[in-house]
C-alpha cells in the first residue's frame, strides 16, 4: 500500500534518525521490487548524497530511502568513542532500520563505510531462514573489507584539514553535531587497533548478488578491496571506473547510475 505522508524520522535503538524518501510520495508496496536503501559514507548524511537518490529512483523506477546514522546529519548523536567495531554495530542496526521504515526487503546501496555496513549486514542476513531474509542485493561503492595503510594515510590527511578548519566549516553545513560526526569516523579508523580490522571472513556467507564499484584513482582504497569481494562472493559483478576517485557514483554518474539500474533489474 502507499503510505502518505512518509515520515522524515525513524526511531531506531532509542534514537531519532533523519530520513528522506525519493520520490517524496513514494509507494513502498514493492510492486516494482524491493526499494533501495542508501547507506552513506563515513562523513556523509542524507543531504550529502546530493542528487544520487533522485537519479536512482528515476533509473530504477523504485522508491529510494536515505537515512543518516546516529551522530550524522540531523540524527541524534550517539556515544563517543564508537570503537573499532562501529561498522559491525551499524550492520546490526540495519534490520531495525528496515522495521522502522516499514520495509520487508530492500536492495542496499552503500558508499565507503556504508558499503562495508551493507556487506556485513548482508552476510548476517544470510543466516536467517530463506523466507525471512531482508536483503535482496547489495551495491557496494568504494567498499572497505580490510584496512589498508594508504586508506589510513588519506584519513589522517582529512584530519589535518579538519583541524585547520576548512573541512570542519564545510561539514558543519550538513551535520548538527559536526565534531561527533567527524570523530565517529576519524577516531575509529586512526586507532592502532583498526589496522587489524577486516570483514573478509564474513563475505563467504553473502547469498545475494553484489555489484562492487570503485574508481581506479580512489585514495581511500585499492582494487584489492574489489578483488577480495570477488574472491569470496561468487555472485559479484565488478565495475572499475577509470579516472574516478572515491565518489564514482557522482564523478561518473552517466556510467554508474545505469549500471546500478541494470543490476537492480536483474535481481530476482
Amino acid at each position: 500500500m502507499s503510505c502518505h505522508p512518509l515520515p522524515d524520522r525513524l526511531r531506531v535503538a532509542g534514537r531519532e534518525l533523519e530520513c528522506r524518501w525519493y520520490p517524496a510520495d513514494a509507494d513502498r508496496s514493492g510492486g516494482t521490487g524491493p526499494p533501495l536503501v542508501l547507506l552513506h559514507e563515513g562523513l556523509g548524511c542524507v543531504e550529502l548524497w546530493r542528487d544520487t537518490p533522485e537519479r536512482l529512483a528515476a533509473a530504477t523506477a523504485r522508491p529510494v530511502l536515505t537515512y543518516s546514522r546516529m551522530s550524522y546529519g540531523r540524527s541524534e548523536a550517539g556515544p563517543l568513542p564508537r570503537g573499532v567495531g562501529y561498522l559491525e554495530e551499524e550492520a546490526d542496526l540495519l534490520a531495525p532500520v528496515l522495521d522502522a521504515a516499514g520495509l520487508e526487503r530492500a536492495v542496499l546501496v552503500g558508499h565507503s563505510d556504508g558499503a562495508s555496513i551493507a556487506l556485513a549486514a548482508s552476510a548476517a542476513d544470510a543466516t536467517r531462514e530463506r523466507g525471512a531474509r531482508r536483503v535482496a542485493g547489495v551495491v557496494a561503492i568504494s567498499p572497505h573489507v580490510t584496512c589498508e595503510p594508504s586508506n589510513v594515510e588519506a584519513i589522517r590527511a582529512a584530519g589535518a584539514r579538519y583541524q585547520q578548519g576548512e573541512l570542519r566549516i564545510r561539514l558543519a553545513r550538513y551535520h548538527a553535531d559536526v565534531d561527533a560526526a567527524f570523530h565517529t569516523w576519524y577516531d575509529a579508523w586512526t586507532d592502532p587497533a583498526f589496522a587489524a580490522w577486516s570483514i573478509v571472513d564474513r563475505l563467504a556467507a553473502i547469498a545475494v548478488p553484489v555489484l562492487a564499484v570503485q574508481g581506479d584513482a580512489d585514495p581511500y582504497g585499492s582494487a584489492d578491496q574489489l578483488a577480495l569481494i570477488e574472491a569470496y562472493v561468487d555472485t559479484t559483478t565488478v565495475l572499475e571506473v577509470p579516472g574516478a576517485q572515491h565518489d564514482p557514483h557522482r564523478e561518473a554518474a552517466e556510467l554508474v547510475i545505469p549500471a546500478i539500474a541494470d543490476f537492480v533489474r536483474q535481481l530476482r
